[in-house]
C-alpha cells in the first residue's frame, strides 16, 4: 500500500501530542523549515510538529506508522543534499527535533556526555569545554546544525583527521523506531560485544531507520595548546609532500590538513568582511595545518617551527604564516570556514562532495579540471577541503557572466562526468554530506547490487511501510520497501 496524505483527524490528533504553540500550519511559521539553505529544494507540509520529548516523538511515529503517513525528520536544517526537506507534494509531515535539546548528563571523570539531539554542535563543544575535556566534531554550521542531524548523516567536518568522523564519537543512541518503539542504547561502555551494532545501523542512515532522539557522546582530553600554520604551495604535489613530512614529524599531535586553490581563497576575501590577506601575492594553493599538544609547555609551537623551517629549506612551501596568538590563529581558520557560504556570492556554484585516497588528490583535481573545461569552458572550480582525510569540495563557480539558470542546468552533466571520473579512481561520490534526495540516482548507478539489495532489506526489516524519510538515501518504490532476496 503506498503512503497517504495526513487527514484532518490526524493533524489533530498529532497536534494534540505537542501541544497547538508546537504545531505549524501557516506558511508562514512553517517557511524556515521547508527551504534547504542553498535554496535548491523548497517543500510543502500540512503539518509542522516539535516535539519536546521522546516521548512525544514515539507518539508521533506510532500515529503516522497506523495511517501510513510519511515523516521527515529535521535537525537544523543545514543538510546539503535536501535530506531534510519534504517533496513538493505536500503529502509528509515534518518533525523537528529542535526542542529536544537538553544536556542530560555529563561525566568528566568517565569522559562522555549525554545530549538529546536538538543540541546545537557548538553547545555541545562549550559543556563539554566547561568540564575540562574536548569534543572534536567541528563544522562551518557548529552555530545551528543539531547533534541528532550530525549523527544522521556521520557529518565529517575539520578534525577528522585526527578524531574520525562522527561515527567515532558515540557510544550510545537513543532511536524512535519506526512503529514508535523506542531503543534505549544509551550505553558510555568502551567495550560492548553483545550481538549485533545496531548504534551504527542509525547513524549515517539520514532518519530513513529511525529517529535518534540522543546520544551517548565520547570526550576527549582537552588540548593544552593549539598552534596553526598558514602555508602557500606551488601544486598539489607539494601539497601531499607536505602532509607526509608533517604527519611523520608530528604523528598523532597533527589534527587538521585543510587545502584551498587561489580561486577559493579570493572568493572569500572578497564576501567576507573583515579577512585579509595572509601574504602580498597570491599563490596557486593553501595549506592550513594544525597541531595541538597535551601539555602546555609550547612543545606544539616548537614542533611547528621546525616542522616549517625544514619543508622551506627543502622548497616545499613557498610562504608561511604562524600565527602568534588565539586571534590570528582564528582568523587564518576563518579563511577556510568561511568558504562554503561565501561562494552564493559568486553565482550559480555545482558542487560536489567526493573522496578519494589522498595520494591521488592532485591527479583527480588535474582530470576534473580538464573535464569541467570540456563541458562548460570558463567555468572556475572551487578547490578545498579536508587534504588529510582525502574529502575534496570539488565546486565549480559558473563562468564570469553566464546566466545562472543556464549554467545549473549543467548540474546533472557535470555531476556525472565528475563521479564517473570518482568511480574510475576507486573513490567516494559522497564523503560527508550523504545522499539524501540530491544523490538518491547517483547511488543507485555508483554501488554495487549487493550493497543496494543489503540496504533495501535493513530498510524494509525496520521500516516495513516506509514512512521514516520517504523517497531519500534510497529507492524502496511506490508501495513501500520490498525486502529483496540476498
Amino acid at each position: 500500500m503506498p503512503l497517504l496524505p495526513p487527514t484532518p483527524t490526524l493533524i489533530a490528533h498529532l497536534a494534540a501530542i505537542v501541544g497547538p504553540g508546537h504545531a505549524l500550519t501557516t506558511s508562514a511559521d512553517q517557511a524556515a523549515y521547508l527551504t534547504e539553505w542553498r535554496g535548491l529544494y523548497t517543500g510543502r507540509t500540512l503539518l509542522v510538529l516539535r516535539p519536546g520529548s521522546t516521548a512525544e516523538v514515539s507518539a508521533i511515529l506510532s500515529a503516522c506508522h497506523e495511517a501510513r503517513v510519511g515523516v521527515v525528520p529535521q535537525g537544523g536544517n543545514t543538510g546539503l543534499v535536501g535530506g531534510q526537506i519534504p517533496f513538493e507534494t505536500g503529502r509528509e509531515i515534518v518533525v523537528s527535533l529542535a526542542r529536544l535539546n537538553r544536556i542530560r548528563h555529563v561525566d568528566p571523570h568517565g569522559r562522555h556526555m549525554t545530549a538529546e539531539a536538538g543540541v546545537t554542535l557548538a553547545s555541545v563543544q562549550a559543556e563539554a569545554d566547561r568540564h575540562g575535556q574536548f569534543f572534536p566534531l567541528s563544522l562551518a554550521s557548529e552555530g545551528t546544525c543539531q547533534i541528532g542531524g550530525n549523527l544522521a548523516t556521520n557529518a565529517g567536518g575539520l578534525n577528522v583527521l585526527a578524531y574520525g568522523n562522527a561515527r567515532e564519537q558515540v557510544s550510545g543512541l537513543e532511536v524512535v523506531l519506526a512503529d514508535g518503539r523506542v531503543w534505549d542504547g544509551l550505553r558510555a561502555l568502551k567495550k560492548d560485544n553483545t550481538g549485533y551494532d545496531l548504534r551504527d545501523l542509525f547513524i549515517g542512515s539520514e532518519g530513513t531507520l529511525g529517529i535518534i532522539t540522543a546520544a551517548v557522546l565520547k570526550l576527549r582530553p582537552r588540548p593544552a595548546e593549539r598552534y596553526s600554520a598558514f602555508l602557500a604551495v606551488a601544486d598539489l604535489d607539494a601539497a601531499l609532500a607536505v602532509f607526509k613530512r608533517a604527519e611523520a614529524k608530528a604523528g598523532s599531535r597533527l589534527t587538521a590538513f585543510e587545502f584551498l586553490s587561489a580561486f577559493a581563497l579570493r572568493v572569500v576575501l572578497a564576501h567576507v568582511a573583515g579577512t585579509r590577506a595572509p601574504f602580498g601575492a597570491s599563490y596557486p594553493w593553501y595549506l592550513l595545518l594544525e597541531v595541538s599538544a597535551p601539555e602546555a609547555d609550547g612543545s606544539g609551537a616548537s614542533l611547528l617551527e621546525e616542522l616549517l623551517t625544514a619543508l622551506a629549506d627543502d622548497g616545499l612551501i613557498l610562504k608561511a604564516v604562524l600565527p602568534q596568538t588565539e586571534a590570528g590563529r582564528a582568523a587564518v581558520w576563518r579563511l577556510r570556514e568561511e568558504l562554503s557560504d561565501a561562494q552564493r556570492h559568486e553565482g550559480g556554484s555545482i558542487k560536489h562532495d567526493v573522496s578519494v585516497p589522498v595520494e591521488q588528490i592532485a591527479e583527480f583535481i588535474r582530470r576534473a579540471d580538464s573535464l569541467v573545461e570540456q563541458i562548460c569552458p570558463g567555468a572556475r572550480p572551487c578547490a578545498f577541503g579536508h587534504f588529510g582525510d582525502g574529502n575534496i569540495h570539488y565546486n565549480v563557480t559558473q563562468p564570469a557572466g553566464m546566466e545562472k539558470a543556464a549554467y545549473l542546468a549543467l548540474w546533472g552533466m557535470m555531476n556525472e562526468a565528475i563521479h564517473t571520473l570518482i568511480a574510475e579512481m576507486g573513490g567516494s561520490i559522497s564523503a560527508e554530506h550523504g545522499i539524501g534526495r540530491l544523490k538518491r540516482a547517483e547511488l543507485a548507478r555508483f554501488r554495487s547490487k549487493v550493497e543496494l539489495d543489503l540496504m533495501r532489506a535493513l530498510k524494509a526489516a525496520l521500516d516495513p511501510r516506509g514512512i521514516l524519510n520517504p523517497g531519500k538515501v534510497i529507492d524502496v518504490g511506490a508501495d513501500g520497501p520490498q525486502p529483496p532476496s540476498i
